[in-house]
């Protein structure tokens, strides 16, 4: 799959994209999808593809038969690209829904982000209002116990009146003046008395509204918590999705890792091969012209070889032939011997007559002189024949004359020949000339036997030469098959390299695809990595906010503590008054009795001052409901009391699920720790089936031979690979529409809660993602082995025509030494 984006971005350069605002994310997105997904190649191209196709198949089909194994390999190709091509168009469709769905769920959590916001700044006036309530509270408690200490004084009041009147009836001028003016300080203080109790009204009609407004706000606030439970809700399921999402991205930074390390070996190894590659291009070459000029000095030394060939067997003949003429001439010499012998008898009639021949004889010397001379001709011409010789080896040794002087040599080697056989010719008529003068030559006799073995000896040295030529000959020819297997050892070593060289041509082109491929699976994963680092980032920002919530509401429940603590230090003071008012009162009754045994003593001094004390009696009763009030009031404190306990019961239950979800994330957190290292694990084990694989292509490599079985096992994995996907769309299709009329019935066993669902999901989810792994680690098998038997097939394609090359080289090679043997035969046999 080619996904190619317009983006070009290092992962080193990502620091600024992850800085980014929160506000920037869903542009980002926007754009990240604006951006063109393009494929490999566009429907023109394929369709021009498709049409070369046509083309092509159509000369296929309507050319030879031989073809139809290679129309069909073609075929099969075009189905695969074609199947590539869907599988292609597919997963840019899955991705343009992914990106959708990455669009939908940002502006989803923009959304909830603006809420979030918007529930901040309603807690925020609620709190503030709050503050404000408690405030007017704190005011109306001022304000009570200003109202306290006024009834404790007025108490002491009472009691120094209580005094007064015990005193009796010695009351002066002054005693009375004091009288009017208490009279009038107690009008003053009814007065006060009156304006507080209005006030305390007031307070209480402040109070009982702002309790109203306290539970609304309660209400208010517990909306709110419920409004931040179902956001902190969908915060974890984005933290979910966020650590799935960083899993993702940490496997897909790992495999980029390992396809970067590949990447760069594959380099390494490319460079290597390049290198390699140059140096065998050279040696390749060198091989090439020493095998032009091996080639060169085989032909030549062929062709020398031939006329040395066709010299030997010239001067085999001549050999025969002058041995035939030395035999005659020794039969001749035989002969005249015994006719010697026979004329010896004759010689001495003869001797009378010499003088008369010895004219005769004078001019026989000057003859046999002119035979003798004739003699040293041949003598000069066996030299020069020994001379030619040694040219003939000279040349053997150099073989660098061209054809032309050797065909010279040939016509003087022949002229010299029929100069001989001439000589020989006049030799034996001369000899037949003088057979009647022999008798009288004894000097010619021994000369003659002399001469003879003379003939004798050189007849020896020219067997010897002609042995000695004869193994050079076979060292020569020896020498010959010796370079032409080297010839053809270099040929064949050619043709290996040519091999190996295609094969590492076939291997650059697909190192340059894979490249090609992760470099666009690059790209693409580091657009998605910006996108993750941005979600990432916005998630630590999100947990960094919930945190600092967490603090400010752990301060908040260290205040509602200390606020606690503070009214239950109120109440013990309250109750502490309330125990000392106990005892006023009992004080006062007390005083009361004696006032009513001294009023009913002193009922007539005191008839004035009963309406007096009535009222007063009236101001305690009055007193008694303050206090009654008072106690109210106090159950009424004790009633917000445990509402704030219950309240801070419920922020204690809040903290401990905050603290229980806390300790779910960590346990997250260390589960995908665990995955993170099988995983870490698991690409160890990919790394080992990988040299597993690389050792058995090379053992596969070698076993070319197993192709049938090859095919078998092929067959074999592709058809486990039809059954795991139907087994897997099966249980797709299960799970969509189940078939279990009994799902929802009711069993006694409680429903499974959430955290077991997920953890469920999760282990489906990652067994769904191990299974669609191995059956795309199995296609790639299945592909790998594919490309493996296609091209053994081709290298057993390359192989044979090789073979073929060769006998068909030798064979020429054979039939062009023959066509030359039977051309310089022919020539021979036209001049003989």
């Amino acid at each position: 799959l080619y996904i190619m984006s317009d983006g070009h971005q290092t992962p080193d350069n990502a620091g600024p994209d992850q800085g980014a605002p929160d506000s920037a994310m869903p542009s980002n997105e926007t754009e990240s999808t604006k951006k063109p997904i393009r494929t490999a190649f566009d429907d023109g191209a394929l369709k021009v593809m498709e049409d070369e196709f046509q083309s092509v198949l159509n000369e296929l089909v309507g050319g030879d038969r031989s073809l139809d194994k290679f129309r069909s390999e073609y075929e099969k190709l075009h189905k695969a690209l074609l199947k590539s091509h869907d599988s292609e168009k597919r997963l840019m469709q899955k991705c343009r829904e992914l990106n959708a769905e990455l669009v939908t769920n940002s502006a989803k959590v923009q959304s909830a982000m603006k809420l979030s916001d918007e529930d901040k700044s309603a807690i925020a006036s609620l709190r503030k209002e709050i503050e404000k309530a408690w405030k007017m509270v704190d005011a109306a408690h001022e304000k009570e116990q200003r109202a306290k200490e006024t009834i404790q004084s007025l108490r002491i009041e009472i009691n120094n009146l209580s005094k007064l009147v015990e005193q009796g009836a010695g009351v002066t001028m002054g005693q009375e003046h004091d009288v009017n003016d208490l009279m009038k300080i107690r009008d003053e203080l009814a007065q006060e008395r009156d304006r507080l109790l209005n006030d305390v009204t007031q307070l209480r009609r402040d109070l009982d509204e702002n309790s109203f407004k306290q539970a609304d706000l309660e209400k208010k606030i517990h909306e709110s918590n419920e409004q931040i439970l179902t956001l902190q809700e969908k915060i974890t399921q984005s933290k979910t999705e966020n650590m799935k999402e960083a899993k993702r991205r940490e496997q897909i930074e790992l495999e980029l890792k390992t396809s970067k390390q590949n990447l760069e070996v594959r380099n390494a190894e490319f460079k290597a091969q390049t290198a390699q590659f140059e140096s065998q291009q050279q040696e390749l070459r060198k091989a090439q012209q020493h095998l032009k000029q091996m080639k060169e000095d085989n032909i030549r030394l062929s062709k020398d070889n031939q006329i040395l060939q066709v010299r030997l067997d010239n001067s085999r003949t001549q050999f025969t032939e002058l041995v035939t003429t030395n035999e005659k001439l020794a039969n001749d010499c035989a002969r005249r011997v015994t006719e010697l012998k026979e004329k010896e008898d004759e010689l001495v009639q003869l001797r009378k007559e010499r003088d008369n021949e010895q004219k005769k004889k004078d001019l026989a010397e000057k003859r046999f002189r002119q035979v003798e001379d004739q003699v040293g001709e041949v003598e000069q011409q066996r030299e020069r024949l020994r001379s030619k010789i040694s040219t003939l080896e000279h040349e053997i040794d150099q073989f660098k004359k061209t054809q032309d002087e050797n065909r010279r040599q040939i016509d003087t080697l022949t002229r010299e020949r029929e100069q001989l056989n001439k000589n020989c010719q006049k030799l034996i008529a001369d000899n037949q000339k003088q057979t009647d003068q022999v008798k009288s030559f004894d000097q010619s006799k021994k000369t003659l036997e002399q001469d003879i073995t003379n003939y004798k000896e050189e007849a020896s040295k020219q067997r010897k030469i002609i042995l000695k030529m004869e193994k050079e000959r076979d060292r020569y020819i020896t020498e010959a098959g010796q370079l032409t297997n080297s010839v053809l050892g270099l040929m064949e070593e050619v043709k290996k390299k040519e091999l190996e060289l295609f094969d590492q041509k076939k291997k650059i082109a697909e190192l340059e695809t894979r490249l090609k491929q992760q470099q666009n699976l690059y790209e693409a994963v580091r657009s998605d990595r910006n996108l993750y680092s941005k979600n990432l980032i916005e998630s630590q920002d999100e947990i960094g906010e919930m945190k600092r919530k967490l603090k400010i509401m752990n301060h908040q429940i260290d205040q509602l503590k200390e606020e606690i603590q503070g009214k239950e230090q109120e109440l013990v003071r309250a109750q502490g008054e309330h125990e000392k008012v106990k005892k006023d009162k009992e004080q006062l009754m007390l005083n009361v009795e004696q006032l009513k045994k001294e009023a009913i003593k002193k009922e007539e001094a005191y008839a004035n001052q009963q309406s007096e004390f009535e009222r007063l009696n009236k101001q305690f009763m009055e007193a008694n409901d303050e206090r009654k009030k008072q106690m109210k009031q106090l159950q009424q404190v004790i009633a917000e009391r445990d509402v704030l306990g219950t309240q801070l019961v419920r922020r204690n239950d809040e903290l401990a699920l905050l603290y229980e979800k806390l300790k779910i994330q960590q346990s997250t957190l260390n589960k995908g720790e665990l995955q993170y290292k099988s995983r870490l694990e698991d690409l160890r084990i990919l790394k080992l089936e990988l040299k597993k694989l690389r050792h058995d292509k090379g053992t596969l490599q070698d076993k070319v031979s197993n192709t049938e079985d090859l095919k078998r096992e092929v067959f074999h994995v592709q058809r486990e690979l039809l059954r795991e996907r139907t087994r897997c769309r099966a249980l797709e299709e299960e799970l969509e529409n189940p078939m279990n009329i009994h799902r929802w019935r009711k069993l006694e066993g409680s429903d499974p809660s959430t955290f077991e669902l997920i953890q469920k999901i999760q282990l489906l989810q990652k067994r769904l993602i191990q299974k669609t792994e191995e059956v795309v680690q199995k296609e790639l098998l299945i592909q790998e082995k594919e490309k493996l038997y296609a091209e053994l097939k081709r290298i057993l394609g390359n192989v044979i025509e090789f073979i073929s090359v060769l006998i068909i080289d030798v064979v020429f090679h054979l039939l062009y030494r023959k066509r030359v043997s039977l051309e310089e035969f022919i020539f021979l046999y036209k001049l003989n």
